[in-house]
């Protein structure tokens, strides 16, 4: 293989590559900007989910104004008897919550037990926001 023709192999190999990185770009791109922004919507009111629900069965099924409707009060009553079900069982959450952190609490040394809490606290924090962001 002469010099010209390994100077061109090379070339080409370049531009193949260059290529794909353009196109696995371009698709990155377009996978982020369809899939996750569109899910990312900062409202995540129990409304707003039910209405792209219907509007996605809609497009499967081709609903009717009625039908549309009628399913969204369904899918209201299943997410009312959902929002019932987590309300019941929040208090256990809470107390397996407190049981563990108690005894982790005490396999910790006196100095360490206030950063402990203070991480709790940040960690107790954290959980209120997702919480009240995911109830709107």
């Amino acid at each position: 293989m002469d010099t010209k023709q390994a100077n061109r192999k090379g070339i080409a190999w370049l531009v193949v590559v260059f290529v794909l990185g353009i196109a696995l770009g371009v698709l990155g791109t377009y996978v982020v900007t369809t899939r996750v922004f569109a899910f990312g919507s900062t409202d995540h009111s129990p409304a707003t989910q039910r209405a792209h629900y219907i509007d996605r069965l809609n497009h499967q099924v081709n609903l009717t104004d009625d039908q549309q409707k009628q399913i969204d009060t369904v899918l209201a009553s299943v997410q009312a008897r959902y929002d019932a079900i987590h309300q019941s069982v929040v208090p256990q959450f809470d107390q397996a919550r407190q049981d563990g952190r108690a005894q982790i609490r005490q396999l910790l040394t006196p100095d360490q037990q206030p950063k402990f809490d203070d991480f709790m606290r940040v960690l107790d924090e954290e959980r209120k926001a997702r919480e009240a962001s995911s109830a709107h």
